[in-house]
C-alpha cells in the first residue's frame, strides 16, 4: 500500500508512505507504486497515530434518560440512576450498546479503548458481555477492560470477592473509587487491596481517584506512594483527580515531588469533568479539572479521555476525540499555537503510554505496525478548528474506515 500526499505529524512538507507486511516500510517525497500495489490519496491531510480513548464506560453508554434523566448534573445522581438501570442489564443489552459505541468511535479514528466496567453487580453481567466483545472487535479495536467497583470495594456487599472474580475471569486492569467509599479509612484500605490484587495477578491499575471538588480528598498521595513503593510505577493510572484543582499550592508543590517519583499516569476527562465539576459551588465556580497544564509541564504523563457517552453522567457524547481535546485545551488554558499543534499527543502517544502499549508497537516509524489515521486538514491546528473528518483509519496496513470529505454547495 502507498499513501500519497500526507503531512506526517504536522510536518510542513507532504510525503508518501509505503506499507508492506502490515508495517511502515518507507517515507519519501514521491514513491512509485509497484504493479497492483494499492494506492491511497491522503489529499494533503495530516497523518498521526490512531486515537486512543483511555477512559470510557461502555457498559453504560447510550442509556441517557433510562430510567430517568440526570437533571441535577451531579456525579452522585449519576451513580444513583445507574444503580437503578444496572438492575435491568442483560448481556445482549450491554453488547448491543457497547458495539454500536465502539463502531461510532472507530469511525472517528479511535483504535484503542480502555473501558471501565461496573463490577458491583453480583452477576457481573456487563463484565461478561464486554469480555466476549473484546475478541469480537479485535480486528478494528484494541479493548482493555477495567474491573471498576462503581459503588465501592469495602462499601459494597462482597466487593472484594467481586473484584477478585472479575480479575480471575479476565479483566485487564484493576480499578477503584476510594473517594466514594464510606470513610477515608475505607478509601485507603481499598487502595491497598486493589494494588495488591493487581500485583499478585500481573494486572495494570486505573483508579477513579478523588473525583470530587473537595480539597480534603487526598487518596492520590496514597495511590502514588503504593505505586512507588511496590515498583509498579507506570503500570498505575490515576483518573480524574479533580480534587487537585482545589488543593492549595503549598500541598500541591509537595505532592508533585511524589507524583514524579512514582511514575504514575494521569487521565483527565475534560468534557465530563467540566460538566460534573463545581456543581455544589455558587460563585466562584470551579472548572472541575485536575491540573492538566502543570502535570504536563512537570513531565508527568497525562492523557485525555471521553469518559461518558450519552449515559447518566453525560447526556452528550459522540465518540470523537477532537471534541475532548478542544474542551481540554479551553478548560486547562493550553491555547498557545504550539500547544494546540502538539495537543493530539493527549489522545495518541500519552494515551498509548497509559494503556501500557509498548513503544515498539505504536507510532509512526519504519518497522512499526502500520496503524494510523489521516485527518482532512493539513495539521492538527486546522483539524481542531474545522472538526476534520477521519479520511482513513488504517490498522495493520489495512483500511478499516474510509470517509469522503464533506462537499458544501453555497449560493454566495
Amino acid at each position: 500500500m502507498i499513501i500519497h500526499n500526507v503531512h506526517i505529524e504536522n510536518a510542513p512538507e507532504q510525503t508518501d508512505i509505503r506499507i508492506a507486511n502490515g508495517t511502515f516500510q518507507q517515507f519519501a517525497p514521491a514513491i512509485e507504486p509497484h504493479e497492483s500495489e494499492e494506492v491511497i490519496d491522503g489529499q494533503g491531510g495530516v497523518l498521526i497515530p490512531p486515537f486512543v480513548d483511555p477512559h470510557v464506560h461502555l457498559d453504560a453508554a447510550l442509556t441517557a434518560g433510562d430510567p430517568e434523566w440526570n437533571e441535577t448534573g451531579t456525579l452522585f445522581d449519576g451513580i444513583r440512576i445507574w444503580s437503578k438501570r444496572k438492575k435491568t442489564l442483560t448481556q445482549q443489552d450491554v453488547t448491543d450498546r457497547a458495539l454500536r459505541t465502539l463502531q461510532m468511535m472507530a469511525r472517528n479514528g479511535i483504535q484503542y479503548v480502555r473501558t471501565h466496567v461496573d463490577v458491583t453487580d453480583p452477576n457481573l453481567t456487563a463484565l461478561h458481555a464486554l469480555l466476549d466483545l473484546r475478541d469480537t472487535v479485535a480486528p478494528f479495536m484494541t479493548l482493555q477492560i477495567v474491573a471498576f467497583p462503581q459503588e465501592g470495594i469495602l462499601s459494597f456487599p462482597h466487593g472484594k470477592e467481586l473484584m477478585e472474580e472479575a480479575v480471575k475471569e479476565g479483566a485487564d486492569v484493576v480499578g477503584g473509587i476510594p473517594h466514594y467509599e464510606f470513610t477515608s479509612e475505607y478509601g485507603r484500605e481499598s487502595l491497598r487491596f486493589l494494588m495488591e490484587l493487581a500485583e499478585r495477578n500481573d494486572r495494570l491499575v486505573d483508579v477513579h481517584c478523588d473525583e470530587i471538588d473537595d480539597p480534603a480528598s487526598r487518596n492520590l498521595e496514597t495511590l502514588a506512594t503504593l505505586a512507588y513503593e511496590s515498583g509498579m510505577g507506570n503500570r498505575v493510572t490515576a483518573s480524574h483527580t479533580t480534587a487537585m484543582g482545589s488543593y492549595n499550592d503549598a500541598y500541591t508543590y509537595k505532592l508533585f515531588r511524589l507524583l514524579k517519583m512514582s511514575g504514575i499516569n494521569f487521565v483527565s476527562n475534560p468534557l465530563v469533568n467540566m460538566h460534573l465539576g463545581g456543581r455544589f459551588d455558587t460563585y466562584p465556580k470551579r472548572r472541575g479539572l485536575t491540573r492538566v497544564k502543570e502535570l504536563a509541564e512537570a513531565g508527568i504523563n497525562i492523557a485525555f479521555g471521553e469518559d461518558d457517552i450519552q449515559d447518566p453522567w453525560s447526556p452528550l457524547g459522540a465518540g470523537n476525540m477532537l471534541d475532548v481535546v478542544r474542551m481540554g485545551l479551553y478548560a486547562a488554558q493550553i491555547m498557545g499555537y504550539g500547544q494546540i499543534m502538539d495537543s493530539y499527543q493527549f489522545v495518541t502517544y500519552n494515551g498509548a503510554t497509559t494503556l501500557h502499549i509498548a513503544a515498539t508497537d505504536y507510532g509512526i516509524a519504519i518497522g512499526k505496525p502500520a496503524n494510523c489515521i489521516v485527518l482532512n486538514a493539513p495539521n492538527f491546528y486546522h483539524a481542531l478548528n474545522e472538526n476534520a473528518e477521519t479520511l482513513y483509519s488504517i490498522r495493520n496496513g489495512k483500511v478499516i474506515v474510509q470517509t469522503k470529505a464533506k462537499s458544501v454547495s453555497t449560493a454566495f
